[in-house]
């Protein structure tokens, strides 16, 4: 028995992959002459989108600019199963609610991170924790930390992305534990296989067991979803393929002890954070060139999501209980300039840009796209908080002395993730 599934004997659940032979039409790609990808559909619209690079990362700025206003009610003769159903949970409008937050940002110091938890800081403007999100047409379940326990009852919940990822993974502990201390609460890290490294700031992710219901809470960090093959192992600094058409390796290690899987990923795709981190794109196991249609790191993000969305596709065939999300991107909202060239996000105003998002499709295309024909679920909160640009880190911090720079990409907990996190029960 693997260590990650060692405690499913608790539930007599089999944690082992089962050997099923399957009938798929499998289509090869060819990329500059050479296969790059093997994709589990025939679908023509979608092999043309990426054999062309059609995908684009820009946003489709329709969002409604509607101001808080009264709900309108309608009536329907659908059943509250049909009506959750049928939902756009991307669709809808934020509303004051006082009974938000959801814990404490002073008292959840186990699981949050200091540098996330901004009411240990200087900030004094705390009007965006006290809004929740209401989808149009929805009957939305309680949230809560026992709520969502009994219904994760014997079950794993798996984050897998970047630090965007990881507040979700914050978010998430705190809202379960209500953000108190919980001693009770078990370190299961080791299962699978993390753990920190001699030398490393900490491990690659986090796991935590709760035992009264036998519930895991897991985060991974893999900041492009990708496999990473080191290259130079013995020189002074280490390369890595960076490996476009194969998941990452904990995914393929640990999948089948998972129930609900939500993975993120798109910061990381920018040159700065590849030649950081010392990172070259592989394809069909071969280096990219630079003249191939693969060397733009939009196209090549593109293809990250086509191949893992479809290759979680194939093996849902055989856990056809999990659940699987693509989470869509968080949105950034830096003003006149980026994180080093002084941008900034000084709004402290909740929804000054409008309460609501009226349109039926995501503004992150190519993850929209992803996800389109799979098993493969879209969380989609790209739109829902680009309307809460007050809610980020900004100019705040836990040091004495400002840094000058804004963090206008990660979000104060309690806040804006929170909001992510209730979607997500909404759908499982």
């Amino acid at each position: 028995m693997k260590g990650g599934c060692l405690h499913r004997l608790i539930v007599s659940k089999l944690c082992f992959g089962l050997v099923v032979l399957l009938t798929v039409p499998i289509v090869v790609l060819l990329w500059e002459g050479a296969p790059v990808l093997t994709i589990f559909s025939t679908r023509p619209e979608q092999l043309k989108a990426i054999s062309h690079g059609t995908l684009q990362q820009q946003e489709q700025e329709h969002l409604g600019a509607g101001l808080p206003g009264p709900a309108s009610t309608s009536h329907t003769h659908k059943s509250r199963d049909k009506v959750n159903r049928d939902c756009n949970y991307a669709k809808g409008r934020w509303v004051a609610d006082d009974k938000r937050p959801l814990y404490s940002g002073n008292e959840c110091k186990q699981w949050l991170s200091k540098m996330w938890a901004c009411r240990m800081m200087r900030r004094a403007h705390f009007s965006y924790e006290s809004y929740r999100w209401e989808p149009q047409g929805c009957e939305m379940p309680e949230f809560s930390g026992p709520n969502f326990l009994k219904r994760m009852r014997n079950q794993t919940l798996a984050f897998v992305g970047d630090s965007l990822g990881r507040q979700q993974f914050q978010s998430m502990m705190c809202i379960a534990t209500g953000g108190k201390y919980s001693p009770e609460v078990e370190d299961v890290g080791w299962k699978y296989g993390l753990v920190k490294a001699p030398g490393a700031l900490r491990p690659d992710g986090w796991a935590y067991r709760f035992p009264v219901t036998n519930t895991t809470i897991l985060f991974y960090w893999s900041a492009t979803l990708s496999e990473l093959e080191p290259l130079n192992t013995e020189g002074a600094v280490t390369s890595y393929a960076l490996h476009l058409d194969r998941p990452v390796t904990f995914l393929k290690k640990y999948l089948n002890c998972f129930d609900v899987l939500v993975l993120n990923t798109g910061h990381h795709w920018n040159r700065g954070k590849f030649n950081g981190n010392h990172w070259e794109l592989h394809a069909d196991g071969k280096p990219v060139g630079n003249g191939s249609r693969l060397a733009d790191l939009n196209r090549a993000k593109n293809l990250t999501l086509h191949s893992i969305t479809r290759w979680m596709d194939s093996e849902l065939a055989q856990h056809p209980r999990m659940k699987v999300f693509l989470r869509t991107i968080s949105p950034r909202h830096f003003v006149n300039g980026d994180w080093n060239t002084g941008g900034t996000c000084g709004n402290t105003i909740p929804l000054s840009n409008g309460s609501e998002v009226l349109q039926d499709h995501s503004i992150d295309i190519p993850a929209e796209s992803a996800v389109k024909g799979t098993r493969v679920k879209l969380l989609d909160i790209t739109a829902i908080s680009k309307l809460r640009d007050e809610g980020h880190i900004s100019n705040s911090t836990f040091k004495k002395a400002s840094t000058g720079i804004n963090d206008c990409l990660h979000w104060c907990l309690p806040g804006i993730p929170d909001m992510w996190n209730e979607l997500l029960f909404a759908q499982i």
